[in-house]
């Protein structure tokens, strides 16, 4: 009888299931950091966000350069929430996405990456269709830390969301 975990039993806890077959091995998810793209179109910085979510929430660049960067997203009945408005955290990833876009493109030189270290947001309003955008400026450029302003709008150019980022410069 087999013991639990046996590496052959694949009903068993640690069990791989493997019966002998010639099953390749999955290969490894993708963590590696992505780089900035040498050519920061808006295509090519859309595309760096692929397969992460801002790329599975929709996010696309519209306009970028190292003060400013304006996105977008369709808002789709997956980004709502329960009660059929957007969720704040599709906003939020929005706002954040387009501010670190941002602050990629506006390292200083020597910098190997960020992480945004705080977040706020306000929220003035919803959206429950249509496509939202954002425009995100550089407030604070410094060695140490950035800081971005987002607004985020609807359709109407209405603001749905005000959101500040601040962003730790990583040094090697």
């Amino acid at each position: 009888m087999d013991s639990p975990g046996d590496p052959g039993d694949p009903g068993n806890p640690g069990g791989t299931g493997d019966l002998g077959g010639t099953t390749a091995p999955a290969a490894p998810p993708d963590r590696a950091p992505r780089a900035t793209p040498d050519r920061p179109t808006p295509e090519n910085l859309t595309r760096m966000t692929e397969g992460r979510l801002p790329g599975l929430l929709g996010f696309r660049v519209v306009a970028a350069d190292e003060r400013s960067v304006t996105a977008e997203l369709d808002v789709r009945p997956d980004l709502l929430a329960p009660n059929g408005y957007l969720h704040a955290a599709t906003v939020v990833a929005l706002a954040d996405t387009a501010c670190g876009i941002g602050c990629r493109l506006s390292l200083p030189d020597g910098a190997s990456g960020f992480t945004t270290v705080q977040l706020t947001s306000s929220y003035t309003g919803t959206a429950r269709e249509g496509t939202v955008r954002t425009v995100a400026a550089l407030a604070h450029g410094g060695r140490r830390t950035q800081v971005w302003d987002a607004v985020v709008s609807g359709d109407s150019g209405r603001t749905i969301a005000l959101v500040r980022c601040t962003q730790m410069i990583i040094w090697p």
